[in-house]
């Protein structure tokens, strides 16, 4: 069974839902184990939040994973995303970042709860409630995991929801470029100190209309490039955003879309081995990228370039 020293890490819970003539019929949970009390435990799954009722549980326990990077690490990593995608308006709660960018992107426009708020937690959560009721947003926070364990637990007894699990992967560049050889055979990936409308018209197909405070996000940090990739006959094919932030010099993909007709020719992977040549003559060793766990074709493609999860996180929502 599990214990409390098992909080923050990923665990399996085999439990019991049912009856089927006189066997038990089971079912697996996977997650973050957030809480664990002596009646029930909370998983932060690909799903969400779930609850399970110790009584219903047959069996559980800790899966092994790669280790896990230190606290500090994954706060720096955290701080250098924020800094790649900047929301224009910002808020400081002690050591947590209120963001808050025209409900565009739940990264723009959620709180992002790492170091310490400067006051209890419950307090921490009502001023998080406070501050998106004056925009005049629902209040969203950003909950890393295992780090903000304890951040999740407490939302989940005020009954937030969570919406699906984002992976945080990383690589070395060195090894990017190892993974994906050129292709001379692929049209060029160009890239731009600025994004051209055709390159924001295939940004909305996936992200929905920019608003001004998109275009200040994305047009916003100083080191950044803009990857287009056309055919032919012009039309565009591909895009992706590049940025290096932070002091460890974090390369940053984002938005890497390519169009329906071409996907499974390597043009994704033909995006990202420019990305990788621009970030590293600007300094850069390591590469991160964000991933809903959901879009398995998308983390299937990053693993077999070299990304693994450095940690994950999920974006918890307040009730309405």
């Amino acid at each position: 069974m599990l214990r409390q020293q098992d909080v923050g890490h990923r665990v399996v819970v085999r439990r019991i839902v049912g009856i089927s003539g006189d066997r038990p019929l089971f079912t697996d949970a996977l997650g973050e184990l957030v809480e664990l009390t002596e009646t029930e435990l909370t998983l932060a799954t690909a799903k969400g939040t779930l609850r399970v009722p110790l009584r219903d549980i047959h069996r559980a326990k800790r899966v092994p994973v790669a280790r896990r990077p230190p606290a500090a690490e994954v706060v720096a990593l955290e701080l250098a995303a924020n800094e790649a995608w900047p929301a224009p308006v910002q808020a400081r709660l002690g050591n947590w970042i209120l963001r808050a960018a025209e409900n565009w992107t739940g990264r723009a426009n959620s709180a992002l709860a790492v170091g310490d708020p400067d006051r209890t937690l419950d307090a921490a959560i009502d001023a998080v409630v406070r501050w998106y009721g004056e925009h005049g947003q629902q209040p969203l926070i950003n909950a890393p995991m295992p780090l903000a364990a304890p951040v999740n637990s407490a939302l989940d007894s005020r009954g937030w929801t969570s919406r699906p699990l984002t992976l945080v992967q990383t690589a070395s560049l060195a090894g990017v470029l190892t993974e994906i050889p050129e292709r001379r055979d692929l049209p060029s990936a160009e890239l731009a100190d600025a994004p051209t409308d055709d390159w924001f018209a295939m940004v909305a197909d996936h992200k929905g209309t920019p608003p001004a405070a998109a275009r200040r996000i994305l047009t916003g940090v100083a080191d950044a490039v803009f990857v287009h990739v056309q055919d032919a006959a012009g039309g565009l094919i591909a895009v992706a955003r590049g940025t290096v932030t932070g002091p460890g010099r974090w390369l940053g993909i984002s938005l890497l879309q390519t169009v329906p007709q071409i996907r499974r020719q390597g043009v994704a992977r033909h995006v990202v081995r420019a990305l990788a040549q621009w970030g590293t003559q600007r300094g850069a060793r390591r590469a991160y990228l964000q991933v809903e766990e959901r879009n398995t074709a998308a983390v299937q493609l990053y693993q077999r370039i070299g990304f693994s999860t450095h940690h994950t996180y999920l974006t918890r929502e307040a009730p309405l």
